[in-house]
C-alpha cells in the first residue's frame, strides 16, 4: 500500500482501533517510538499547536509565529518519516508522518485564506484534527498488525 493511501486512512484507523492484545502465536507488539527525542518533540509541538488552534476557535488571536511553527512541525514529521524509512521498522507510522508533513501546509493555507468566518472555523477544525492525529499516531502503541504492513 502506498504511503499516500496509508496516510489518507490514518484518521479512520485511529478511530476504529483500540488497544489490541496479541492473539495466539503472536509476539508482544514492538515498543512505540514516542519516547525518542525526535518523536517526543513532534508530540509536544503538535499538542501545543492544537491548543493554539483551539484557542483561536474560542476567540483568541492566532499566534504571530504560527505559520513558522507549522512549517517546523511539518519538517520534523518528514524527518521522522525519513528516519523510520531508513530503519525499515514501521510502515504505517512512516507513511502517516509523511502524509501529515504534506497536509500541514495545506491546512494552514486553508486557515489563512478562508473567505468567511464559517470557512475559517471549518479550516481550524480540520487543522485541530490533523494536529491531534499527529500526537495520536506517535503515542498510540504499535500493534502486531500495524507493524506487519509495509
Amino acid at each position: 500500500m502506498s504511503c499516500d493511501a496509508v496516510a489518507s486512512l490514518a484518521v479512520l484507523w485511529l478511530a476504529a482501533t483500540g488497544p489490541m492484545t496479541p492473539g495466539p502465536g503472536l509476539s508482544t507488539p514492538p515498543a512505540a517510538v514516542a519516547q525518542e527525542p525526535l518523536f517526543a518533540d513532534i508530540v509536544k509541538r503538535a499538542g501545543a499547536l492544537k491548543a493554539d488552534v483551539d484557542g483561536v476557535r474560542a476567540g483568541k488571536a492566532l499566534p504571530a509565529d504560527f505559520k513558522a511553527q507549522i512549517g517546523e512541525l511539518a519538517a520534523l514529521d518528514m524527518q521522522g518519516h525519513l528516519l523510520l524509512a531508513k530503519r525499515g521498522t514501521d510502515g504505517d507510522l512512516k507513511c502517516i508522518l509523511r502524509g501529515i508533513s504534506q497536509d500541514l501546509p495545506l491546512k494552514l493555507d486553508a486557515v489563512t485564506t478562508a473567505a468567511t468566518p464559517k470557512d475559517r472555523d471549518l479550516a481550524l477544525r480540520d487543522m485541530a484534527y490533523l494536529l491531534n492525529d499527529n500526537v495520536e499516531v506517535i503515542t498510540t502503541p504499535a500493534t502486531v498488525t500495524s507493524q506487519s504492513a509495509t
